[in-house]
C-alpha cells in the first residue's frame, strides 16, 4: 500500500469529484453519493462512510471541494455534534440509524443539557429518566434549545439515579423531538429573534435501545459532546452561507441553509464574524489606517491559535485519546477572538445591533454591575452607571452625533 501523501490525497479526490460531480443532482442525491465513497468525511472510520484519513488531510480535500464549488455532507447546527458523540459512544444500531441521514441533511438535531435551575452546570440537571416496564419516562423542562422547534432528534441529558453523586447519577439518551410528550416553546427575545426555546417533557419515551452508552455514564458522553462544540470554535470559520451558483443543488442547499440557520440570525454579532473583517475593511476604506490594519493583525494571529488549536483537539479526539485541555481551551479563545473581532467591526462600520461587546454589561442593572467593584448603596452605582456610559460609549464609538448612547439596530454611521 502507497504512502499517503498530500498530493496522493489531493489526485484522488480531485479525480472522483472530476468523475461524479454534477450540479444539477438532488442535495440528498449528491450527499448519498458522499456517503458511499467516503469523500464527504473522509478523517470518519471507513465502516462509517469515510476513509480513515488523518485530519491534517481534512484541509486537502476541502481545497479540492471549494475549487470547483463542489457541495459537502450536511454540518450545518448540531448535527455536527450528534454524529461525533455517535462514533464515539453510540452503537451500530445508532450507527446505522442516525450518521448516514445527518450527513444527508435528512434529519435535524438538538441538544438537551441545560436547565431553568442550574444555569451553566450541566450535571445539575434534574429532569428525571425512569425505567417503567420496558421503556425509559422522561419528565422535566430545557432551555436554551436551539432548533428544537424543527429538529428530529435531541440528545437528551436525564438523571436516572438520585443516590450517586450528581455526575454519576445522569444517563445520555436520544429522543424523538416529534412525539407527543414534547413540547416545545420559542423565548422570544428583546430583540425580536427566538433564537432559543424551551422544552417541557412530560410522560416522553425514550425505548431502551436509545440509551447512550450505559446507565450513569452520561456525564462521560455529555462531555464528549461538549468538548467537539468547543473544538469547532476555530477562529476562521465561515459562516454557513449558500452559493450564488446556478443549479438545482445549490438552490436545494440556500433553502436548507436559510432553515437551519433561521435561529442564528442575530448570532454574527456574537460569533465575531472574522471572515468577513478585511471584506468590512476594504468596503468601509479603513484598509490603509495603520492603526486599524494593526488590530487586523492582531486578530487574524488570534484567530489563527484558536483555529490550530481546535485541529489538535480534533486530531487527538479521531485517535481515541482521552478528553484534554484543549476544548476548553479552544473555547476561551475563541471566545477572545469574538470580542476583538467585534471590537474591529466597531471600528470599521460603528455600532451594530449589540453595541459593543466591552458595553454591553452597562446595560444591565447599574446597582448590581458596579456593586461588584465596591459596595455602595443603589443611588451612588446609578450616578457611577451615568458616568460610565457615555465615557465607555465614547471609546468605542457608539455615541450618536447628539451625545446620546446608540440604540438598537442603530449604527454609528
Amino acid at each position: 500500500m502507497s504512502e499517503l501523501t498530500e498530493d496522493s490525497v489531493r489526485a484522488d479526490v480531485r479525480a472522483w469529484l472530476e468523475a461524479n460531480w454534477n450540479p444539477e443532482l438532488g442535495l440528498v442525491e449528491w450527499r448519498n453519493k458522499l456517503a458511499d465513497s467516503g469523500w464527504g468525511v473522509p478523517t470518519w472510520p471507513k465502516q462509517w462512510y469515510g476513509r480513515d484519513l488523518p485530519q491534517a488531510f481534512q484541509a486537502v480535500v476541502d481545497e479540492e471541494f471549494q475549487k470547483i464549488g463542489a457541495i459537502g455532507v450536511a454540518k450545518a447546527g448540531i448535527r455536527t455534534l450528534a454524529a461525533a458523540t455517535i462514533l464515539a459512544h453510540g452503537t451500530n444500531l445508532h450507527k446505522e440509524k442516525y450518521l448516514r441521514r445527518i450527513l444527508t441533511g435528512e434529519d435535524t438535531w438538538c441538544q438537551l443539557f441545560s436547565e431553568p435551575g442550574s444555569g451553566s452546570d450541566v450535571a445539575g440537571a434534574v429532569t428525571r429518566a425512569e425505567m417503567k416496564g420496558n421503556k425509559w419516562i422522561v419528565n422535566g423542562q430545557k432551555v436554551w434549545t436551539t432548533s428544537a422547534h424543527h429538529a428530529h432528534w435531541g440528545l437528551l441529558l436525564a438523571r436516572t439515579d438520585w443516590d450517586q453523586t450528581k455526575h454519576k447519577g445522569l444517563s445520555y439518551f436520544i429522543i424523538d423531538m416529534h412525539q407527543p410528550g414534547v413540547n416545545v416553546q420559542p423565548l422570544k427575545q428583546m430583540n425580536g429573534h427566538a433564537s432559543f426555546n424551551q422544552v417541557f417533557l412530560t410522560d416522553a419515551v425514550v425505548e431502551p435501545e436509545f440509551l447512550v452508552a450505559n446507565v450513569g455514564d452520561g456525564w462521560a458522553v455529555t462531555t464528549t459532546t461538549l468538548m467537539h462544540e468547543r473544538r469547532g470554535a476555530d477562529g476562521l470559520r465561515t459562516w454557513a452561507m449558500g452559493s450564488d451558483r446556478k443549479g438545482r443543488i445549490y438552490d436545494e442547499e440556500r433553502a436548507e441553509i436559510a432553515t437551519t440557520m433561521e435561529p442564528y440570525k442575530w448570532y454574527p454579532q456574537r460569533a465575531g464574524r472574522v471572515d468577513l473583517i478585511l471584506q468590512r475593511a476594504k468596503e468601509t476604506g479603513h484598509l490603509g489606517d495603520p492603526v486599524v490594519r494593526q488590530e487586523i493583525a492582531k486578530l487574524m494571529i488570534m484567530s489563527k491559535a484558536a483555529e490550530w488549536t481546535a485541529r489538535r483537539a480534533r486530531a487527538a479526539a479521531q485517535q481515541g485519546k482521552p478528553q484534554g485541555p484543549e476544548g476548553s481551551l479552544g473555547k476561551l479563545a475563541a471566545s477572545h477572538v469574538a470580542r476583538a473581532a467585534a471590537r474591529v467591526h466597531t471600528q470599521l462600520s460603528g455600532a451594530d445591533a449589540l453595541l459593543s461587546v466591552d458595553c454591553r454589561r452597562h446595560r444591565r442593572d447599574p446597582a448590581q454591575h458596579h456593586r461588584r467593584a465596591r459596595p455602595q448603596d443603589a443611588q451612588g452605582a446609578q450616578h457611577r452607571h451615568h458616568q460610565a456610559v457615555p465615557r465607555r460609549a465614547a471609546e468605542h464609538g457608539v455615541l450618536r452625533r447628539d451625545g446620546r448612547l446608540l440604540a438598537c439596530g442603530e449604527t454609528g454611521r
